[in-house]
Formats: structure tokens, C-alpha cells, sequence
């Protein structure tokens, strides 16, 4: 291992190296699950030091763990506690290389924090739409190995749909120049989605080219309250019909949900009282702000009238969006603040939440006595966060331990039955993988193995994620 210490650090100097130390930053993921041991953390400033630390990994058969921001939930960016695993970090590659305003496109580096991406296009004039909890820092390399969904997906779809080109380092230090600006490009197989979404096992993304939209003239917020999940979904039946595309924001947060951050960060304010489910709406209207407060009106006021909401509040200002928002994503955050719990990242058919709700609920609390269900997420794309915490009187660990294994099977049958999918937004990570491989369909599986074997036949990057 010295030689290729030694290689890596005559190629990235010691600004770009860290061997010893606490590394423990790199080494711990963000819900601290996941804790490994780095042979030491390369922090390339340039695609071309990252194809020389991949270069030289492939020389001395050391496998690589790329990461971005690691705010990840599924351990996919930790090594292993093997203490031969070296990590790759992004972090230092973090420059906006340019904006096209003609083509309505943004090319970044992937260790750009996601905020900042959006402050450039804002700059210039447009809109980069993806946004999440974690946008302050999250990378948009991490946001496209993982294919990232957040709070917008329904008006401008996950990290893929955003993504116009990629600059690639195979596992062998090759680099794959494909920034391409274009929305038209029919020349063969699509790698640029082979690339997004594989978690790093594929390939160390470096840079891309986003989509970028016109800044809304106007943009309004509300929270609504509804008695069930099945007059949530009958709100968003409605907002769709009112507001079509301007619809860009639909969230749903449970009572359990709201209570949990209201015991957890009591200084947030909830401007309506306890209901079984709220809702956050929000609308971007690019016509103008008259006619975005005009549909807005006439949709609350249909759902009144149609008895899917009994309560609302609309933000009069932007300081109010933006508590509503805050209130809705800190929902991860009181949940980690009250421990470890078990985390489910489920898509299903829209039509079949009510359903699944209802039935995983009562089978849920059947099962533990006492169990609470923290269920929140993006109604709008049929994608919910339907994570479960232990009773009050037993320990987080002790319950992870005894009921995390058969709760997963409960929840995953049911989201099976339904068509729905074990992970819409997180990736797979380490925390999936054995679901996946048990799930997910045999034909499916034995293409992914064919494309991993067949870009990194030594299984050097970021090996045992995913599959």
C-alpha cells in the first residue's frame, strides 16, 4: 500500500491526500449507521487527477469509494471497516464551468454543493429546479450517482430527467467526455443513464450539463389539512386538474410526523392544528402572479366545497414559504435527533396509497404494540418516507436488532403486491442490497451483474453496494 500512497500523493500533493489522522468525517455516514476504516481519502482538484487515482487503484487492485457530500442514507458512500478501501472524495472539485443561457443549460462539477448550482442559475436569470433537505450539502456528483428525487419531481422529474451529459472516470482511469448540451442526441446507447443512478459502481462521475428553466413570475405555498390520505389524494387529483404543470410542489406529513418535529424542534412554528394528514401545496406560475393566486383561490375553495380539506393557510410572503417548507423538511431531521429508526423509501401507484396505508398501519401496530409510524413524503410522485420508530419504552438499537428484519418484509410484500418499488429516491447503498437481490426481478439482476462485470471486471469501485 506505501507504493501507492506514494503514487497518490506525488499526483495530488498533500493538500489532496490525507493519510492518518481523524478521518472520521469521511468515514461515518450522515445517520450514523454506517462506520468504516479508510486506507486514506484522495481529494482530486481535477477530472484529470481523478483518472490518475483511478489509474493507480487499478495498477495496485484497491478498490474505491467515491463520494460527494455523504449525506446519503443507505451507506453507499463509507468504505468498509477493512481499512483497504480507499475513499475518493469530490469535494474540491467544485467549479461551475458555465452557464448557456441560449440553451437553457449549466455545466458543473460534480463536487458542487447543490445550493450552489441553483444560485448560479439563478444568477442567471433561471431556475435549476432540483431541491432537497439536504441542498446545503449535498453534491451534484452524489445527486446523480443516486438519481436524486426531492421536492419537485412532480413538475420537473429526478436528477435523470435533468441531466443533458456527463464527464465519466471508468474504474481503469479512462475518461468519457460526454457534456453534451444536447436534447436530441441518437447515436447509440444512452450512457449517460447507464452512469446515473449506479451509486458509483460503474463509473466516478466528474461533471455535468443540467437543465436549466425560467424563473417563475410567481410562486405560492399553502399547508391544507385533510382527515385522510384518501382526501390527500383527492386534493392532488384537484390541483392537478386547476393547476396542471404549474403544480411543482405536493407533500403529505402524518400527525405522528408533525408531532415528532413539534417534540423534537418546538422553536418551529405549525400554523394549523393537529389534523390526520397536511398537506403542502405549492404552484409556480410563469404566466403572472394574478393568475397564480387566482388558480390558487379557486382550487382551495373547490376543495372545501368538495370537503377534501377542512383547514388552510397560504403563505402571504416569502419568509412564510419558506417556514413551511423548513417545517416539512425538518421532519429527517427530528427523526434523527429522537434516534435510529427504520427507514423505508417506497414508490407505489398513487391510486394505492390510501390502501397501503391503511392496511400497513393496522398490521404494523398489530405487530408491536406501541410502534410509531413516521410517514411523510412526495405524494405528488407516489413516493413516501414510511419510516417506523420504536415504542417509547424500547431502546433504538435493541429495537433495529429484534424488528427491523421482519418490519422490511411487512412493508416491502405489501409495496410489492402493489407494484411499487423498495427504494424511489435513496439508491440501494449497502442497506438494500440483500432486498434487491431477493426482489427485484432475476432477468433484471443478471443484466446489472453483465454491465458491472463488464466496466469494472475487478470490482474495484465501490464494491458490495447495490448488488
Amino acid at each position: 500500500m506505501s507504493a501507492l500512497l506514494e503514487g497518490l500523493r506525488a499526483a495530488l500533493g498533500d493538500a489532496g491526500l490525507l493519510a492518518g489522522g481523524d478521518l472520521s468525517a469521511y468515514e461515518q455516514d450522515w445517520r450514523k449507521r454506517y462506520a468504516g476504516r479508510a486506507l486514506a481519502v484522495a481529494r482530486p482538484a481535477s477530472t484529470d487527477e481523478v483518472a490518475t487515482v483511478l489509474r493507480l487503484c487499478h495498477a495496485h487492485r484497491v478498490a474505491v469509494v467515491p463520494q460527494g457530500g455523504n449525506t446519503g442514507l443507505v451507506g453507499g458512500s463509507t468504505p468498509d471497516d477493512s481499512g483497504r478501501q480507499l475513499v475518493l472524495s469530490l469535494s474540491r472539485m467544485k467549479r461551475v464551468r458555465g452557464i448557456d443561457v441560449a440553451n437553457a443549460s449549466l455545466t458543473a462539477e460534480a463536487g458542487c454543493v447543490l445550493a450552489d448550482v441553483q444560485a448560479a442559475a439563478a444568477g442567471a436569470g433561471l431556475l435549476f429546479p432540483l431541491s432537497l433537505a439536504a441542498e446545503g450539502s449535498c453534491t451534484l456528483g452524489g445527486n446523480l450517482a443516486s438519481n436524486a428525487g426531492g421536492t419537485q419531481v412532480l413538475r420537473y422529474g429526478n436528477a435523470r430527467e435533468l441531466c443533458l451529459g456527463l464527464e465519466v472516470v471508468t474504474a481503469s482511469g479512462d475518461v468519457w467526455h460526454g457534456l453534451s448540451g444536447l436534447r436530441k442526441d441518437n447515436t447509440g446507447y444512452d450512457l449517460r443513464d447507464l452512469f446515473i443512478g449506479s451509486e458509483g459502481t460503474l463509473g466516478v462521475i466528474t461533471a455535468a450539463t443540467m437543465k436549466l428553466y425560467p424563473q417563475p413570475r410567481e410562486r405560492l405555498t399553502a399547508l391544507a389539512a385533510c382527515t385522510s390520505m384518501d382526501d390527500a389524494v383527492a386534493l392532488l387529483g384537484l390541483a392537478r386538474e386547476r393547476a396542471g404543470d404549474a403544480l411543482t410542489g405536493f407533500e403529505v406529513m402524518s400527525a405522528a410526523a408533525l408531532a415528532l418535529v413539534a417534540r423534537e424542534l418546538p422553536q418551529l412554528h405549525q400554523p394549523l392544528g393537529a389534523a390526520p394528514w397536511t398537506v403542502l401545496l405549492e404552484l409556480s406560475d410563469a404566466e403572472s402572479a394574478e393568475h397564480a393566486r387566482s388558480v390558487f383561490e379557486g382550487l382551495l375553495e373547490a376543495a372545501f366545497e368538495r370537503g377534501a380539506v377542512q383547514d388552510a393557510a397560504i403563505a402571504q410572503n416569502l419568509q412564510q414559504a419558506k417556514a413551511f417548507w423548513h417545517l416539512r423538511e425538518s421532519i429527517p431531521l427530528a427523526q434523527a435527533q429522537a434516534g435510529l429508526n427504520i427507514k423505508h423509501d417506497i414508490a407505489l401507484p398513487v391510486s394505492a396509497i390510501p390502501d397501503f396505508v391503511t392496511e400497513m398501519d393496522a398490521a404494523l401496530t398489530a405487530y408491536l404494540p406501541g410502534i410509531e409510524v413516521i410517514n411523510f413524503g412526495h405524494l405528488g410522485d407516489g413516493n413516501l418516507h414510511y419510516n417506523v420508530q420504536a415504542p417509547a419504552s424500547v431502546a433504538a438499537s435493541e429495537f433495529l436488532a429484534a424488528h427491523e428484519a421482519p418490519i422490511n418484509t411487512k412493508v416491502y410484500d405489501a409495496v410489492q403486491q402493489r407494484g411499487g418499488s423498495i427504494s424511489a429516491e435513496h439508491g440501494i447503498g449497502r442497506l438494500k442490497r440483500e432486498e434487491l437481490g431477493q426482489r427485484k426481478d432475476p432477468t433484471a439482476l443478471a443484466l446489472m451483474r453483465a454491465i458491472k462485470r463488464a466496466l469494472d471486471p475487478l470490482d474495484l469501485l465501490n464494491p458490495s453496494r447495490v448488488l
